[in-house]
């Protein structure tokens, strides 16, 4: 299992969850030059970690450090630690490839706007056209191989719940022309071209979008009221805002669904979003 920084992973999603999304992000390696320390999962922290005997810290690499050193305060630190932390070590799924978030899209990010999408179609008892949310929100990228519990709740880590909107389509060309003149967002059920700085043309459901229609939009608590440059409520005809699932909920029940039938996580580009 490709090692990942899991230790400091609960702390944040604890402290962050609730916090606005200007934070950053960031998974980086273990470096155990000193200790031949490696990232444990549940079962192997003895050997990936070290241990305490009499005060002294025992590390991996074979070396002893004095119980007043920083080794061995940081040791006990982490030590003390790993039994809360086994259920987030838990291997839930398996990627074949790593998924990232490149810009204007990737498999990560239609996959998150996908499942959204789907969630909120299954709790509205509505059809939704679009989905609409940030790539600021997906924290980090998606590994390869193993998947641990930790990858998700770091990849997904801030308390927005899903909502469900009503817009005319005149709204929603707008929202599309301003990204066309800046940055897009992650988008879904849309095919949207744009080139230099303008936008070119939009399709939702295979047809061109339509001014005076009504779509159902999915999008996330945060984008409501001016997250990220973006207010899809103002102005809607109708919001839904279903507080009882966040993000991670519907990304959670996903990966769970594929897991449990069998299959790796795997997703695709389709040129939804194209810039010339």
């Amino acid at each position: 299992m490709k090692n990942r920084f899991i230790a400091i992973s609960v702390f944040l999603f604890m402290t962050l969850a609730a916090a606005a999304q200007e934070y950053t992000w960031t998974a980086v390696p273990v470096v155990g030059e000193r200790t031949g320390c490696t990232t444990p999962s549940k079962d192997n922290v003895r050997e990936s970690i070290g241990y305490l005997k009499g005060g002294k810290y025992y590390a991996p690499n074979g070396t002893v450090h004095g119980r007043r050193s920083a080794a061995a305060k940081a040791a006990r630190a982490v030590l003390a630690a790993q039994p809360a932390m086994a259920r987030v070590k838990d291997v839930i799924a398996y990627s074949p490839e790593a998924m990232d978030k490149d810009y204007p899209e990737s498999e990560l990010s239609n996959m998150y706007v996908d499942i959204i999408m789907r969630k909120v179609q299954e709790l509205s008892g509505k059809k939704v056209h679009m989905g609409v949310t940030n790539f600021g929100g997906i924290r980090v990228d998606m590994p390869k191989g193993d998947v641990l519990l930790d990858d998700m709740l770091s990849m997904f880590p801030f308390k927005n719940s899903l909502v469900y909107v009503e817009h005319k389509g005149s709204v929603i060309r707008g929202w599309l022309e301003d990204m066309a003149a800046g940055k897009f967002q992650v988008l879904g059920g849309v095919r949207v071209v744009a080139q230099d700085g303008k936008l070119v043309s939009v399709e939702i459901d295979g047809e061109p979008l339509d001014d005076e229609k009504v779509y159902g939009v999915a999008t996330i608590s945060f984008l409501m009221e001016g997250g990220d440059g973006l207010a899809i409520g103002r102005g809607a005809l109708s919001v839904t805002d279903f507080k009882d699932c966040d993000i991670i909920d519907a990304v959670l029940e996903y990966i769970y669904a594929e897991t449990k039938a069998g299959r790796p996580i795997v997703y695709h580009k389709d040129g939804r979003v194209v810039i010339r």
